[in-house]
Formats: C-alpha cells, structure tokens, sequence
C-alpha cells in the first residue's frame, strides 16, 4: 500500500524532476545517433578506423560494430519508457497525497542502479568511440569538424556533413544523463533509508506498547496470602499456620 505523506514531500518532487529531466535528455541520444546512421548508411562511425588514399583523398574506411550505436540508441529508448512511465506514476501519488510503498521504493534504487551503469557504459562508447574517428579525421584535417565539409567516402555514399553535431549532442546527452540517473540512485537510497527507519520506529513501539501492557495486567492481578482459600486455616503471630477444630464434629466423630 501506499505510504501516506505529511505536506510536501520533497523527495518525491526531485524524482518528477530528475525524471522529466531523463526523458529530456532520452531524445538528446535517440535521434542524433539514429540521425547518424541514417546519413552514415546504417554504418556506425564509432570506434571506425581507415586510411587516407592520397591518389584521390578519400578514406576508406575499416567500419566498426554496429552494435556501438545500436546500444546508444537503446539505451536512450529503454531511458525515455522508464521515465515517462515513473513521470504518470510519481503524478499519480502527488495528486493523491501518497507515495510509493517500501517495495516500489526498493525497486526504483534498482532500477536507478541499473540504468546509471547502462548510461555509463553508452556514454564511454560515444566518447572514446568518437575520438577515435576523430583521430583518424584530424591525420588530414586540422580539426574533427572540418571534415563535414568535404565528401570523405563516395564508396559508401555517406553524408558526413552532419555527423560532428550529432555525436556532439548525443554524447552531451549521455553524460548528462549518467548524472541525472545517479542523482536518481541517490534520492531513491534515501527514501528506501527514510522507509526502514520509519519501519524500526514502528516495531520499537510495537514491543514497547506491549511490554507496557503486559506490565498492567500484571499490577491488575489480586495477590492473595497463603492459607486464606481455606477458612479453617488462620495465621498465627509466629507466621505459622494452624487448623481450627470444631468441637461439634469432634462429639459427632467419637459417636460413631
């Protein structure tokens, strides 16, 4: 069940943020990468080598994996589902009042872990991915971005005018969205601690109500002396018990 909140629960606002912020950021990889492939021919310049040809100056170029790109583009699908599925989820408690059980609270810490490492490793592709072509782009040029002006490769038809702009921005997006998951990780950590606390107080209680309890109906119960259930028994000043004798029952008891 949801846990209630008491005004304004801070936290919560900081996650709608952070993930409103992801989503941003989500598209800032998604469709500069998928741009890049578009004009590239389905090729993936990250982590591509080649050699310059001096006869006619064009590179041919020794491609990479797509699978670099591939997961870049992924990376930044699977990041903008979660948040705009966590976005209508986090809206839905601030309209209500509420928010997330100690479960769900466990779940965004591993979901945040999760896609901090994903971001992580998209991000390294991208950067040392592109600063390897622009290794090899700066063996002719003076910068990496000079060679969008010239037509590099007619063998594999690609359109390289726009590609600096794109890894640009997607890697900016990446790096960018590595911390907003992180500051995510560090958010849902607090919550999961503030619930386990909360839960430790309530189990302190808990035991301590029924100690109190349990103390009462011990105060309550009558403590009676030795030897009263029985009227015949009396108590003499000596604290020894002795019997008392009716002498009805003794004349009664010697007739028959």
């Amino acid at each position: 069940m949801p846990t209630s909140t008491s005004g304004t629960n801070v936290i919560l606002y900081i996650q709608l943020t952070g993930y409103c912020i992801a989503a941003i950021l989500s598209l800032c990889i998604t469709i500069p990468m998928s741009m890049h492939q578009d004009n590239f021919k389905g090729h993936c310049l990250l982590f591509s080598t080649g050699e310059w040809r001096e006869t006619d100056g064009q590179f041919v170029v020794d491609w990479a994996s797509q699978a670099y790109c591939n997961y870049s583009i992924f990376v930044g699908v699977v990041m903008l589902v979660i948040s705009v599925t966590q976005i209508y989820r986090m809206s839905k408690f601030l309209c209500k009042g509420k928010d997330s059980s100690f479960l769900t609270a466990f779940i965004d810490v591993i979901t945040s872990l999760v896609m901090s490492g994903m971001t992580l490793t998209a991000a390294l592709f991208i950067t040392l991915g592109f600063n390897t072509w622009c290794g090899e782009m700066t063996r002719r040029f003076e910068n990496c971005a000079d060679a969008t002006e010239n037509d590099i490769d007619k063998e594999d038809a690609i359109d390289p005018k726009q590609f600096y702009m794109q890894l640009f921005a997607a890697q900016f997006g990446v790096w960018l969205s590595w911390t907003t998951w992180m500051g995510l990780l560090v958010f849902s950590v607090v919550k999961l601690c503030k619930y386990h606390q909360q839960e430790n107080i309530r189990v302190s209680m808990a035991k301590e109500r029924k100690r109190l309890i349990n103390e009462d109906l011990v105060t309550e119960v009558p403590i009676n002396k030795p030897g009263r259930d029985n009227p015949a028994q009396e108590t003499n000043k000596s604290g020894e018990n002795r019997v008392g004798v009716n002498k009805e029952d003794l004349v009664n008891l010697a007739d028959s």
